[in-house]
């Protein structure tokens, strides 16, 4: 697993230099768009914008999670990350659902006789160089979320994923209206539509993943089954039962009872407890919160 200072460091590298990525890439945007009369590429230029502000949340929140515990936050700060996730998604939904909206405006006002502009071919070019970038972005950030377990990196990763799906529709719809003339102007706002549904659902899938970690959801059935691999594999240890479990930020918590044999003295039960404590911080991360409750077991099942 990697070291708290090591992971705090590398997702503030990442999303830093993300944050300059967008930061430039939003001017270029917004004066392409300007420039080159494109209503898309405005509006894509306000997606960047929102990437760059969720950058800096990503870095204030990350800061705030890696605060030791203290006597107001017994188990840590995690949870800021969590919700940093979410507000991330959230943007997502209100981004897609601005684009979404912004686009049937345009194409309704075209069913209804509305001239649209050509867009220039500057706003063209802005739209490629965007796809480029993004994508390199997304790949990296992706990269280095996957490598460290954040969850909020992760999701940073997707929020410039869907800036280049964003980009992908502004450059059919801006290129189709050069080439195909003014009767395929429309073409802008229809890939707007299509690009909206794919921004939300990816916003709703984040939202979705970190308020279930915010209201306590049990950690994946795959998780849990592993939790009790673990603990069936520590000498002394019998009949994992009741298990609970949750998320506090990237760390897993987890409440257990265990039997024992009932011979044992209560120091060496106490050692069969480290060792699970020990065993399940090795498999799931030394971050792990764990509660092991020591029951006496049946000594026929326990030679069983």
């Amino acid at each position: 697993m990697t070291a708290p200072d090591s992971r705090i460091s590398q997702a503030n590298s990442i999303t830093l230099w993300g944050s300059l990525a967008n930061f430039l890439l939003t001017a270029f945007k917004l004066t392409a768009g300007i420039l080159g009369r494109s209503t898309a590429m405005i509006a894509d230029a306000i997606h960047s914008l929102s990437d760059f502000a969720t950058d800096i949340v990503v870095v204030i929140g990350l800061q705030l999670a890696k605060k030791p515990r203290d006597s107001s936050h017994n188990y840590g700060h995690g949870k800021f990350e969590t919700l940093v996730t979410a507000i991330i998604g959230i943007a997502l939904l209100a981004v897609g659902a601005k684009l979404g909206w912004s686009a049937a405006e345009r194409i309704i006002g075209f069913l209804q006789g509305a001239r649209l502009e050509q867009p220039g071919m500057i706003a063209l070019i802005a739209a490629a160089a965007s796809i480029i970038t993004k994508e390199l972005l997304y790949r990296a950030t992706l990269r280095v979320g996957k490598k460290i377990g954040s969850q909020a990196v992760v999701a940073n990763a997707w929020h410039h994923r869907t800036d280049a799906l964003s980009s992908i529709g502004t450059l059919v719809g801006i290129g189709g209206a050069i080439l195909l003339g003014e009767k395929w102007y429309v073409l802008d706002p229809l890939a707007g539509i299509i690009v909206s549904a794919l921004i939300i659902k990816v916003g709703f899938d984040i939202s979705k993943l970190s308020l279930n970690d915010l209201l306590e959801a049990a950690v994946d059935q795959k998780t849990e089954a592993k939790i009790l691999e673990i603990i069936e594999s520590v000498q002394g240890a019998h009949d994992p039962h009741n298990l609970m479990t949750r998320r506090i930020g990237n760390n897993v918590a987890l409440d257990v009872h265990v039997r024992v044999n009932p011979a044992l003295s209560i120091v060496e039960a106490h050692e069969v407890s480290t060792g699970i404590e020990k065993a399940l911080r090795e498999g799931l991360g030394q971050g792990t919160y764990i509660s092991v409750h020591i029951e006496p077991g049946i000594k026929a099942a326990l030679r069983a």
